[in-house]
């Protein structure tokens, strides 16, 4: 999986700018996971620098911050139950899963958003086509950072 990112921005004269234009690598996780860090802010309200966040090293959130990341989904991933730290805006891109959880489960497709609120979960791809979703993750109050 690449993606190309596209970050803009302005220079000194303050005209606006293409800053970085990049195609960005997925980064491996478990059997049928992939990754790839778009962007990340270590503090909200975000202070505008130009400092390209993809390299530093951080995990699933950032404590008082935000993560956009994509996420592939292959059919038949691995099951990894857990919960989320943060509040995760999703977008599924392409493809189906369903996400699990304690009372039942969703089917989310191509178009469906999702909020996950600190959810206990676990994403499955019974398709046969890998699914793709991104993720804008905010860190919670109280919530621990997975990295940094």
């Amino acid at each position: 999986m690449k993606i190309r990112r596209v970050v803009t921005g302005h220079n000194h004269e303050g005209k606006s700018i293409v800053q970085w234009d990049t195609e960005l690598e997925e980064v491996p996780g478990r059997p049928g996971f992939s990754q790839v860090p778009v962007w990340a802010t270590k503090e909200l309200p975000v202070k505008l620098t130009d400092e390209d966040p993809n390299t530093w090293t951080f995990g699933t959130s950032i404590a008082g911050g935000s993560v956009f990341r994509v996420i592939q989904y292959a059919p038949g991933v691995a099951e990894r139950w857990h919960r989320t730290d943060s509040i995760d805006y999703g977008i599924v891109l392409s493809g189906e899963i369903d996400m699990q959880m304690d009372d039942g489960e969703v089917h989310l497709k191509a178009g469906d958003v999702i909020v996950q609120r600190g959810t206990v979960h676990n994403w499955v791809n019974r398709g046969t086509e890998p699914c793709f979703i991104a993720f804008v993750l905010i860190a919670t109050e109280g919530g621990q950072s997975t990295g940094w």
